[in-house]
């Protein structure tokens, strides 16, 4: 997963505030950290996305920001 595809993920899921809210404020508890913060280390962007969606109880269903291909509307 590319940090467009993680951004895109995220807007899809949280929107766009809400999404820069959860990466900014949000610990993740396998990081000890932020996503943003996470990701400035080294993180690798599915990494994230998954501690995220984990954090959040996103169903996993819809985490395909994880090289699972998207949701058809």
């Amino acid at each position: 997963m590319r940090l467009s595809e993680f951004r895109q993920a995220l807007s899809d899921e949280f929107g766009d505030g809400y999404g820069r809210v959860l990466t900014h404020d949000l610990i993740l508890t396998p990081f000890g950290c932020t996503a943003d913060q996470a990701l400035a280390g080294g993180a690798s962007a599915r990494d994230v996305w998954l501690a995220l969606c984990a954090e959040t109880d996103v169903p996993k269903a819809r985490w395909y920001g994880a090289g699972l291909p998207a949701a058809r509307g």
